[in-house]
Formats: structure tokens, sequence, C-alpha cells
């Protein structure tokens, strides 16, 4: 694994390329990225990169942002099968239909979505910036949010809107088990729950901070509690750990029987050092978006971008 990680490194070096990571990385892609993020932090980096390629380590609709705020630079995927359940949850088509059903709506969509969907967007707002997208919004304005139906729910909560949400979610969100949650906070009672607002509702319920990957982490690094039940995808505990080495951080338990009992994202977990080295020395999967699509999904990017400044 070192002599790969080196490899990796001298490519990286030799063909001026960036490799953009997210918390839901193994830990070993996580090492050797130059950042790593949520997906706010990474949109943000992705349109300052001034380097000849950008490899995303994630999944394609961060990719894709990626491509449509560099246009003119090289963005590569290690599989381009890894996708999103949310952003496979809300097709072009029927979302269109959807929009021309409810006219007069303002509509701001979650960044995980596909360029299609962000083309038809007057915003999109990632989960650190979603409230201050929403409020940007006159209160007048009826607002169509999609694709995640819980993060919409968790904004009207939070804001008082209706917002018009789409029926999407994230599978990975919605698999933890309330009963095995309590169950875990009984033999943990001084632990905190914190959760990501993608979570449905129930598991937001019992959590004492609802936030992104990026604001969890730093509750828990500047929190004065030392033990933390995490309702989110696991990779996070990697970056988690290393910001809070004494804390101790349990992941929030899944309904799914699988190796570490906690929430993991199939598609994040299809990228490998190895294939992170074959798509360097290939240049390829290269994410190719349509110069249509581009220059209407670039207008709530950089608008969301602008907001978040």
């Amino acid at each position: 694994m070192e002599a790969l990680k080196k490899q990796i490194l001298a490519l990286k070096k030799e063909k001026n390329a960036i490799i953009l990571a997210h918390y839901y990385q193994q830990f070993e892609i996580q090492e050797i990225a130059d950042y790593v993020g949520d997906s706010l932090g990474l949109s943000q980096e992705a349109a300052k990169a001034d380097a000849d390629i950008i490899l995303f380590a994630g999944v394609h609709f961060m990719a894709e942002t990626a491509k449509i705020l560099n246009p003119n630079k090289k963005v590569i995927l290690p599989d381009l099968k890894a996708g999103c359940s949310l952003a496979e949850s809300c097709p072009p088509n029927i979302f269109k239909k959807f929009i021309e059903a409810h006219p007069n709506h303002i509509v701001i969509t979650y960044v995980n979505c596909s360029a299609e969907i962000k083309a038809m967007s007057h915003l999109v707002c990632t989960s650190s910036n979603a409230i201050k997208i929403v409020e940007s919004v006159p209160k007048n304005l009826p607002i169509i949010f999609a694709p995640d139906k819980n993060l919409g729910n968790y904004i009207n909560n939070k804001t008082g809107r209706k917002m018009l949400l789409w029926d999407g979610s994230c599978v990975v969100h919605e698999a933890f088990s309330l009963d095995k949650l309590i169950a875990l906070h009984k033999k943990h009672p001084d632990a905190k729950i914190i959760a990501h607002p993608e979570s449905e509702t129930h598991i937001l319920e019992t959590a004492s901070y609802i936030g992104s990957t990026s604001g969890m982490i730093e509750y828990v690094k500047t929190s004065p509690y030392n033990t933390f039940i995490v309702a989110t995808e696991a990779g996070i505990l990697y970056k988690m750990q290393e910001s809070a080495p004494n804390k101790i951080l349990i992941p929030a338990p899944s309904n799914e029987d699988n190796t570490c009992s906690c929430s993991e994202c199939g598609f994040m977990k299809m990228n490998t050092l190895q294939k992170i080295y074959d798509c360097l020395l290939n240049e390829s999967p290269e994410i190719i978006v349509a110069p249509n699509i581009r220059k209407k999904a670039l207008i709530p990017i950089e608008r969301m971008l602008e907001l978040s400044k």
C-alpha cells in the first residue's frame, strides 16, 4: 500500500494534478488527498484549483460539479459507477414535469443531484449552507426543494418554511436503526448523539447536534463532551478522530448486516488506491458535461458559492 501511495504522489506531481477527496472515502485515500472535505468545501476547492487535472475521489455528481466549475481542466473520477442514491432518485425528465406542474416556484436543489437537475435550478445548496440558501429567498416566494426530503423536512422545521419537497432520500442515512441507537445509547448514557440532516426525523430527534460532515467534525473537536455516537457515513470517523484524538467515537448502528454494523456508502467505497493510480496514469475515466448543461448549471452553483462566502 505504501509503495502504491508513493507512485500516486509521484504521478500527481508529474501531471500537475490535484486529488480532492470526500470525508466518506477510505482512510488510505484521505491520506494522499490534497484536500479532504464536505460537498461545500470540495466545491470551493474545485473553484480555485490551479492544477491541470482534478482527480475526484468521491462520487459522480461531485466530479460533475468540479467540471462545471472548471470547463478547461481535465476532471477524472476513478470509477464512473460511483453514483449516489439521492441523485438517482431524481430523474431529469420526471423532475422537469414536476417543476412544470408547480409554476412560479423557486427551485433549490441539494448538491447531491445530476448536472441536468442543477441546470433546472435557481439555487444549489449543501448541508453546510442549506438553511442560509433557503433563507436568502423571500418568504413570500414558494420553493421546490429536491431531491432530499429528509433534509427538506429539517429545513422546513428550522425555518418555518413550507417548501414543496421531492420524494428522494439517501439510502445510507435512512439505514440507521432507532431501536439499535436507543440500545446503544443505554450502554453509553454519557454519549452525545450527533447526526447528519439527511437522516430521518426520528433519528434527528435523538441528536444533541445536527449538521454537515464538516460541522459534525468541528462540533466534536470543540465540544466539552468526551463520547459521541455519530449518525452519518462511517468514513467520517477517520478525520473526526484525527481532529479530536482524545474523544471516543462510536458509529451509529445500521439496520443492515455489514462488517462494521455501521452505515457505509457502497458508492463511496468503490474508489480504491489502485483505481486512483490507474485513473491518474491513463487520465481516464474523464468527466464530460455538455456545454449547454454546464452553462445553465454553473449559474446556481456560483450563486451558492457567493452566498457562502
